[in-house]
């Protein structure tokens, strides 16, 4: 079993919207992480015996190794109960809906904010060095994005955060507005005011405002450089990698 005092370790890349909801509930429960912020794409086979799925974070401490955002943040919260909770401790009510939420988030947000939209016009030419699919990434603008932005509208908050302190819903559904952003894509703050000042208070607050200068670190380099970018920006990086020099074709979620 592992130990809670033994060093945890993220695999993952600090882009990844996944990775960042994980890096934040870390920081929530004030918990130390080294980081190999690798993409599934250049995994080795390391990596998809630890990953057998290639998806990103995977979370090792010892021998446990977890992969799934969600089951890395619910295991948080059951591994260290004496740290802030990711969870609202009011009512059961309150704790289902976070875990709608963050379903909502890594479903049907991960597919249209991820898959098509940033996939298509950040990670498909920078990794494969092809264009990424252009009707796609224009139904994702003009159809999907603007469905799930409707839908928050009307389940955010005026202000604050969704349960009192920042927690896991409000981070899940935020982890992917940076990429939106870096995708060229921002929230029209006139159709959707609520989602755009959520947004910009998530993002704000130090649980995401810390990783950002790795992530404008990372994004500007090639996969090949970026440890070596990382690392002048300050990250927390491993010592070792599960990295391979050239990226290869597979299962694989971002």
């Amino acid at each position: 079993m592992p130990q809670p005092s033994a060093p945890i370790l993220i695999i993952g890349s600090y882009v990844s919207p996944y990775v960042r909801k994980v890096l934040a509930c870390l920081a929530i429960k004030g918990l130390d992480y080294t980081i190999d912020p690798i993409t599934p794409f250049f995994g080795n086979d390391e990596f998809t015996r630890l990953s057998p799925l290639r998806r990103i974070p995977v979370l090792v401490q010892g021998e446990l190794a977890l992969s799934d955002s969600s089951v890395i943040c619910a295991w948080l919260d059951e591994a260290y109960p004496d740290q802030p909770p990711l969870l609202p401790q009011g009512s059961a009510a309150d704790r289902a809906r976070t875990r709608w939420l963050e379903e909502f988030a890594d479903s049907r947000m991960g597919e249209v904010f991820i898959w098509d939209l940033f996939y298509q016009k950040v990670v498909h030419p920078a990794v494969w060095r092809e264009p990424g699919d252009a009707e796609r990434i224009a139904h994702a603008i003009d159809t999907a994005i603007p469905a799930v932005l409707d839908y928050l509208e009307a389940e955010l908050p005026d202000d604050g955060f969704l349960f009192g302190a920042i927690g896991l819903a409000d981070i899940a559904l935020a982890t992917f507005f940076p990429n939106a952003r870096f995708a060229g894509y921002e929230v029209d703050a006139q159709r959707w005011p609520k989602t755009a000042a959520f947004v910009e208070r998530c993002l704000a607050h130090l649980v995401f405002a810390a990783l950002a200068p790795f992530e404008q670190a990372q994004i500007a380099v090639s996969p090949q450089q970026r440890r070596d970018a990382l690392l002048a920006a300050g990250a927390p990086l491993s010592e070792t990698s599960y990295g391979l020099k050239t990226p290869r074709k597979g299962v694989m979620t971002l």
